[in-house]
């Protein structure tokens, strides 16, 4: 099929004005759902165990508030199979517009949680429920941006464009931190009487927002094809687990650096470097205020890095600048973890933005568009949806609450997460290995990337050739 059947021509009126939307709409999710997991995150590092878990010991009262992180992305799969499958029958749109409220909705109930000092073990319990709810939600919001902006793109430059709405990724965690600094400078009673809970309850607006922009929102391209023609998979739970399982496979090995490093970086090594209660892992502790820049600044060259690389596979191809990225990161883990434990902030801050800016970001703005090539259009949400939540399990999910347990039961030894990074780093870098090039693959094929042999020539047609046939 030719690539002519993508939609290409940004200086057609019509479907300008439909690209920026989808972008719009699409950075906007990913804000939210960023700024509400970044925001989760920092909390679990600095503050939950204090206010939610006060009655166990601090260090361990860290490792139970990364456990509570981690819970979100146990739902992270079940959603991305629940909404991923109305995704892939019922269209892009609605998907998004219903995931928006769910995971916005929940990140505002925790502003208005007691805590455990007023009505006991029900202060964890119900947080744990509402970060449940979270992950649901967020569990097809991602995926859904992803592949909205993959068909939407045109194709030469769907590198570039497909990673625009990711830079909301780093506007929610900038905002998070940004937040999260200045009320972490204000006097402690005040910061763990009331004024912790003003960043959740500001994701109401963002929800708002995105309802606004998300309901004027048009369908994709591709899946209007599907519509046209009678092609939507009625079973995708089906396909994508027989045809779909090895793209799923990939994507999951894709995401490990970089989704578990995003994490480690952002969460864990906050919890490492800054007083926690009473205790703290390493001897010169850093201000908790003071270590959030790092999560500002790497926020802030991410901003720059993602469509910078995401531009750079359009030219260079996705795999070479995702490898790029994860090899960078296990290069850079053993020296950043080793940094951290010196304590000295400046030290720190470079080092945490580093991380997230540069190691985490060069493979994102790369994934933007590879995850979507990797699937063919009739189970497409579902594949990344699958790909991205269940990687999210086993690394984000586990990044915290093991990395936390690993350095309470070591007494802060700095080799324990350098070792489990790298670990993630090496899975990522063979990954790379494994997937095919998908630079340009036209998104109205029926098969999945890694299921086809050779060359995408001529001779490959099956399935899409009728339907292309059919379209004309």
């Amino acid at each position: 099929m030719s690539q002519t059947t993508q939609p290409a021509h940004t200086d057609d009126p019509e479907y300008a004005a439909n690209l920026r939307r989808a972008t719009l709409a699409s950075s906007v999710g990913s804000a939210l759902e960023y700024f509400d997991f970044a925001l989760y995150g920092l909390s679990s590092a600095l503050i939950f165990n204090t206010l939610f878990f006060s009655n166990l010991d601090p260090a361990m009262g860290v490792v139970a508030a990364f456990a509570s992180f981690g819970v979100g992305f146990a739902a992270c799969p079940l959603g991305g199979l629940f909404f991923g499958t109305i995704g892939d029958r019922l269209g892009r749109k609605w998907v998004l517009v219903v995931t928006i409220l769910l995971m916005g909705g929940a990140t505002t109930l925790i502003g208005v949680l007691p805590t455990y000092e007023q009505i006991g073990i029900w202060a964890p319990v119900l947080l744990t429920v509402l970060r449940l709810l979270q992950g649901f939600g967020a569990g097809a919001e991602q995926a859904g941006a992803t592949v909205l902006m993959a068909e939407y793109s045109p194709v030469r430059r769907r590198g570039f464009f497909s990673s625009l709405p990711f830079i909301g990724i780093q506007l929610g965690t900038l905002l998070a931190a940004v937040v999260f600094s200045f009320l972490s400078s204000l006097p402690e009673d005040v910061f763990l009487g009331w004024a912790w809970r003003v960043p959740f309850l500001l994701s109401f607006v963002l929800i708002l927002v995105a309802l606004f922009i998300r309901m004027r929102l048009r369908e994709t391209p591709t899946f209007i094809e599907l519509e046209k023609h009678d092609q939507i998979a009625q079973r995708p739970i089906r396909e994508i687990f027989t045809k779909g399982l090895a793209g799923v496979t990939v994507g999951v090995g894709l995401r490990m650096a970089e989704n578990g490093g995003s994490y480690m970086f952002q969460n864990l090594a906050l919890a490492f470097v800054a007083t926690t209660g009473t205790s703290a892992f390493i001897a010169n502790p850093v201000d908790r205020g003071v270590a959030t820049w790092g999560v500002t600044l790497g926020s802030l060259i991410g901003m720059a890095v993602i469509p910078l690389t995401g531009h750079l596979s359009d030219r260079f191809g996705r795999r070479a600048v995702y490898r790029f990225g994860s090899v960078f990161m296990l290069l850079y883990t053993f020296p950043a973890w080793w940094l951290l434990s010196l304590g000295d902030p400046a030290v720190v801050v470079a080092v945490i933005a580093i991380g997230i800016g540069v190691a985490v970001n060069t493979m994102l703005g790369p994934q933007c568009a590879m995850l979507p090539e990797l699937f063919g259009n009739r189970h497409r949400y579902l594949g990344v949806a699958m790909a991205r939540e269940i990687s999210a399990v086993l690394a984000g999910g586990l990044a915290g609450v093991l990395g936390a347990y690993l350095l309470a039961t070591s007494g802060g030894d700095w080799l324990l997460p350098a070792i489990y990074m790298a670990t993630l780093a090496l899975i990522t870098t063979a990954s790379t290995f494994l997937v095919p090039e998908t630079q340009g693959r036209d998104l109205l094929r029926f098969e999945d990337a890694v299921n086809v042999s050779g060359s995408e020539g001529s001779d490959e047609r099956t399935e899409a050739h009728a339907f292309a046939t059919a379209r004309r």
